[in-house]
């Protein structure tokens, strides 16, 4: 097995709101969700993407315990570390997640919010992606796309976009991320597949996502090829490159110019 993994913060001078663990037989990947208004919390969305990375990953590595299980033990025991922070704003740091275990026969995964996991054979491919923050707040969305990154009009319409997303956030009909209240687990991606069933895996961020979902570089096999052949290093070099040849996202609209970029890459024995 080959476990190969890199992370980048959008800027050399700021915290990095993901997260990673991996080991031969569980992958935690986390995405700190940016926060553009009051929070209640002292002690920020990197502080609670690295307590809950940290505490999914204690909880997942026991095999007899179910992921949905893990995950909401984890975010129990975070609550506990901040009880003074206003748990209970709206805008309280919240993280997507994605978890891979594996079983002697199965390897079993969690999805909740838009962490992705590519699992790959040589005839087949599946892209879980939790998509359901990109259905809400879509009017505020078109409008912030209209503006150049750095003008007023961006950051008004971006404060906008984020208070219509927390409306949305952990509500019936919104999306579901992992925040302070456990029972959001019920709204997980959950599955098992036959390890025999898959080669190659990748668990990553939107930030490095971004090479295929919003740049169009290459397919998803072709990141599976280019972590293969030159390493995760590389899709973040190119990641990189792409966002810098439009700053002001006016080819790509986007809500900021670089963003937090996470990737692990598996390869299974053969």
């Amino acid at each position: 097995m080959r476990i190969l993994a890199a992370s980048e913060p959008s800027k050399a001078d700021k915290l990095n709101e993901d997260w990673f663990s991996a080991s031969p037989n569980l992958v935690v990947v986390l995405d700190g969700a940016t926060a553009r208004t009051d929070t209640g919390c002292i002690h920020g969305v990197s502080w609670y993407a690295a307590q809950l990375g940290a505490a999914v990953s204690a909880q997942a590595s026991d095999p007899s315990v179910a992921l949905p299980a893990a995950l909401a033990t984890a975010i129990k025991v975070v609550a506990e570390k901040h009880p003074d922070c206003d748990l209970m704003s709206p805008g309280t740091p919240s993280a997507a997640v994605a978890v891979l275990r594996r079983t002697p026969s199965h390897l079993e995964y969690l999805v909740l919010g838009d962490v992705g996991i590519i699992l790959a054979s040589d005839s087949h491919l599946s892209v879980i992606i939790d998509d359901r923050v990109d259905k809400t707040a879509q009017a505020e969305r078109r409008e912030a796309d209209e503006y150049p990154i750095g003008s007023v009009e961006k950051a008004d319409a971006l404060i906008r976009m984020k208070h219509a997303e927390l409306a949305a956030r952990n509500a019936e009909g919104g999306f579901w991320v992992s925040a302070a209240d456990p029972t959001v687990v019920s709204h997980a991606i959950v599955e098992a597949v036959p390890i025999e069933t898959v080669t190659r895996s990748v668990l990553l961020t939107d930030g490095a996502a971004r090479l295929v979902r919003m740049f169009n570089n290459v397919s998803w096999r072709g990141m599976l090829d280019l972590l293969e052949n030159q390493g995760p290093s590389e899709v973040l070099r190119r990641v990189r490159q792409l966002e810098e040849s439009d700053p002001v996202a006016l080819q790509w609209p986007r809500n900021k110019k670089c963003d937090d970029a996470t990737l692990v890459y598996v390869a299974e024995p053969r």
